[in-house]
């Protein structure tokens, strides 16, 4: 099996690294990750995930105590809110930074020492399955392996990626407006740098495969310490070719293969995620054949959800849901709503006209959000992505604006997101129905900062245990439909789905379960109407009993109809 492997290894070097020794690098690569030659494979088409998984995203310091480590209060946070209900939790980047919160990473092997330690990280790995952050496409400008880039030595010396200042980036594809080459003065003069977020956040430069190494070794550090959960940020800009787009390319898709290989030969139930957020058939690329990432983003979803609700017109969502191609034993879709990031707009393209767009961006706006713009090729600036809490978010409809059923439609999507064919990962302020905070926002000067609030553990705590409001409705429905969902074969993450036609004001669709014995209709008003549906529409066998687990209502006439509230969820299935 260890020659396997070191095979294995050289396809995908000789694409990256054609002129290098790939044999030579493979054994480097397969020392690094502490392999050894009959390190057996893992079997192929694995599911690493069940109808019992459901993600918790949050920050380190989400949740605060004024005597305590972050990492503590949100370890004892999520053991006493989440256990039982949770089974992984992404802590989104808990290394040193110098900007982006986060993901300007300073040191790879350390955890910000004013969130806590090593030892808390591993202690909620022990509790949860942890998805921690490869900050892989860039690194701090106050690194160390930077400033030993200005100085010329190693580590660090060839660990950036340069181009000379005329060089032609007109086609390179960016999700920022700020300049692509940042100049920087080194021991050997003026070298210009590709930043392709922020000119703090430098792209490395994989062309020196001991950059690879370098994060072959990061990775196994992670995996020792609890990590099981990869998320590869950024990973689409990882390869940089002249006369490109930079995003995409072959040697990018090669990389990824080569650490989803070693990942699962140290740790064969870990699980590589992409994060990719573009335009859904690019997105689609990462699963490769099976055999890149294990689980990608429906990065999709969040822009067509919202505006489904908003607008009580199902027809895009429907649309992109027969489009979409059921993911492979052994892959899978994370599905969100809500993310530490805005909602997306790029995964619209060729989904929304350009006057649906506009529209959502303006309704959006009317309920408090801000819009973030990124570069197009040219001069040119397009919407890149919507600032907003998801609570207000849904707050109202884009022809009436603000009403009484937020709580309703909040919770619709949300169930709507549970049932879908993948894993669902709530954000945190989703969970506990966090509203936009214009004050952090202020005091960062950063649009992001409108949904990244941070909760003082008391006064979170007060507002949970309080019946009255809609911290602890939103709390404590949200649990209630994971615990639903935990139970059911039909909503595993790769069991059957077919798309329903109920109109444009009723969403459904249909989950079976991997065994075929659970069958689980999945029905949705999504307008602020009272909706019929005749029974009949559905084809619910009518040898089977029927039950809605959302109410708990039993069906015994098929020949009838179900009247559905505003925003009232359905899942009809065949047992309990």
């Amino acid at each position: 099996m260890g020659q396997g492997l070191q095979s294995r290894l050289m396809g995908m070097l000789d694409v990256v690294y054609p002129d290098l020794d790939s044999g030579f690098l493979a054994d480097q690569l397969i020392q690094a990750m502490g392999l050894t030659a009959d390190t057996p494979a893992p079997p192929d088409h694995t599911n690493n995930w069940s109808e019992s998984d459901t993600l918790l995203i949050t920050y380190a310091d989400s949740i605060q105590r004024s005597d305590e480590k972050p990492l503590v209060t949100l370890r004892r946070f999520l053991h006493e809110q989440f256990g039982g209900t949770l089974s992984a939790v992404h802590i989104l980047p808990f290394f040193p930074y110098s900007s982006d919160d986060g993901f300007s990473v300073m040191d790879y092997l350390a955890v910000n020492e004013s969130h806590g330690s090593w030892r808390d990280i591993e202690a909620i790995a022990r509790e949860f399955r942890l998805m921690a952050d490869l900050v892989i496409n860039h690194m701090s400008a106050r690194s160390r392996w930077f400033e030993n880039f200005r100085k010329r030595v190693d580590p660090g010396k060839d660990y950036f990626y340069e181009a000379a200042p005329d060089t032609d980036t007109r086609l390179v594809v960016r999700p920022r407006t700020s300049p692509l080459l940042t100049p920087v003065q080194t021991e050997d003069g003026e070298r210009y740098v590709w930043c392709t977020f922020s000119e703090d956040q430098v792209d490395l430069n994989f062309r020196n495969p001991k950059v690879l190494l370098e994060f072959v070794g990061i990775i196994r550090y992670y995996l020792e310490r609890g990590v099981q959960w990869f998320r590869m940020d950024a990973v689409a800009f990882l390869w940089k070719e002249a006369g490109t787009s930079c995003i995409h390319l072959q040697q990018t898709h090669e990389l990824i293969k080569i650490l989803r290989v070693l990942i699962e030969h140290h740790t064969p139930d870990a699980v590589v995620i992409t994060e990719t957020n573009v335009p859904n058939r690019e997105n689609l690329t990462y699963f490769g054949n099976a055999n890149e990432a294990h689980v990608i983003y429906n990065f999709s979803l969040p822009p067509l959800l919202i505006n489904t609700l908003v607008t009580g017109n199902c027809r895009h969502l429907k649309t992109w849901l027969m489009s979409m191609p059921p993911a492979q034993i052994g892959t899978t879709y994370l599905n969100f709503i809500a993310s530490h990031d805005g909602i997306g707009m790029r995964p619209t393209d060729g989904l929304l006209t350009e006057d649906e767009k506009q529209t959502l961006i303006s309704t959006m706006e009317h309920f408090g959000g801000k819009v973030s713009y990124r570069q197009t090729s040219g001069d040119g600036q397009q919407a890149y992505e919507i600032n907003i809490a998801l609570y207000d978010a849904l707050k109202g409809t884009e022809d009436k604006g603000p009403d009484k059923w937020q709580l309703q439609r909040f919770i619709c999507a949300h169930a709507i997101m549970l049932a879908l064919e993948g894993i669902p990962a709530f954000y945190i302020h989703s969970m506990i129905g966090t509203e936009n905070d214009y004050d952090r926002m202020e005091h960062t000067g950063r649009l992001r900062s409108i949904n990244r609030a941070q909760w003082n553990i008391e006064d979170l705590e007060a507002r949970l245990a309080d019946p009255l409001s809609h911290h602890s409705k939103v709390c404590g429905e949200l649990k209630r439909l994971i615990g639903i969902r935990r139970k059911q074969p039909a909503f595993h993450p790769n069991a059957t789905q077919f798309t329903l036609h109920l109109g444009l004001q009723v969403f459904g669709f249909w989950r079976q379960s991997v065994r075929r014995d659970q069958s689980i209709f999945c029905i949705y008003n999504i307008t602020d109407e009272v909706r019929q549906v005749a029974l009949s529409d559905i084809n619910l066998i009518g040898t089977d009993c029927w039950v809605d687990l959302v109410s708990g209502l039993k069906i015994d006439d098929l020949s009838g109809e179900i009247t559905l509230k505003p925003y009232q969820s359905v899942w009809l299935s065949n047992r309990e």
